[in-house]
């Protein structure tokens, strides 16, 4: 049974991002065209790779799953895919509190660097912390600032076991560039990482900055469309120590209101540029990936 299902998930990992698009698509054609959005924007979660500032009204829970996948590397076969799932509660006014736990598959072949191994487990559990400083309705921006919390038994990147701790802290602009029309965001990211491996007892320190810009245009009363650019450098120690590299990734988003409780966020993200430290390559597939996609998919209970 473990091995059927395993065969699943990896024929689902190999399946190409002009197929996954062309079924969402085909799954939107067929959604109901009465669906109406509300007047303005609701930026918790329009967008794919970023944040926005708003954080939910008062008494409102929310159920939301995250689908990540990372593919590419500097050689051979890498694929990793994160499945998260999240309850989202929104106790006070201008704070939410969100609670997740992910599992990962990883499908990795000839890196190098990083050892072989196709495998799923579970990874670890989460704790995002929002607090909205700045309405942009009474402000010229909205601002709100964020703390997301993970412990993981599994590392993201090379699938090896051990125990890895980190934060995610992020400074989240936005503003309606044409009201109720055009909405652009700003994200200034700052994640220092612990890391401690069981087989090669050894420890690692790492921390990344970034900056993150989106725009999404209203093209239809339930439809989102635009694209994301980040931008981040990577260093060896919590405290930005050495250099390791850096790397820019574009890419589109889509966001579709599928009813009044229920919502789909598509984004995808190549890396336009990049460079390890002491190299000249114009990508840094040893600190990042070559493409990233996520889809997430949300519903108000």
């Amino acid at each position: 049974m473990a091995n059927a299902v395993e065969a699943v998930v990896v024929f689902a990992m190999r399946v190409g991002a002009h197929t996954i698009w062309t079924a969402v698509a085909c799954m939107l054609a067929l959604a109901p065209a009465s669906v109406c959005a509300e007047e303005g924007f609701d930026t918790e979660h329009i967008f794919g790779f970023m944040i926005g500032t708003d954080v939910g009204n008062p008494g409102e829970r929310e159920f939301q799953t995250e689908t990540t996948g990372r593919f590419g590397k500097g050689g051979g076969t890498y694929r990793a895919l994160a499945q998260e799932v999240e309850i989202e509660v929104v106790p006070l006014p201008n704070f939410r509190i969100e609670l997740g736990g992910t599992a990962t598959l990883h499908d990795i072949t000839g890196v190098p660097d990083i050892d072989d191994r196709r495998q799923f487990n579970f990874q670890g559990a989460s704790l995002d912390l929002r607090y909205r400083l700045l309405d942009r309705e009474r402000a010229p921006f909205g601002l709100t600032v964020a703390a997301e919390l993970h412990g993981e038994r599994i590392d993201e990147t090379s699938g090896a076991k051990g125990r890895m701790y980190g934060t995610d802290f992020t400074l989240a602009f936005d503003r309606e560039l044409i009201p109720n029309f055009v909405i652009g965001a700003l994200n200034l990211i700052y994640q220092p990482e612990w890391a401690r491996f069981e087989m090669a007892g050894l420890s690692e320190k790492s921390s990344t900055i970034g900056a993150a810009f989106a725009g999404l245009v209203r093209v239809r009363p339930n439809m989102l469309l635009g694209g994301e650019m980040r931008y981040f450098r990577q260093y060896e120690g919590i405290g930005l120590g050495e250099f390791s590299g850096q790397a820019l990734f574009v890419g589109p988003t889509a966001y579709f209101q599928l009813s009044e409780k229920s919502r789909l966020t598509v984004s995808w993200s190549m890396q336009a540029w990049g460079r390890p430290a002491g190299t000249a390559a114009s990508l840094d597939l040893v600190n990042f990936e070559r493409h990233q996609a996520r889809l997430v998919f949300g519903v108000n209970f």
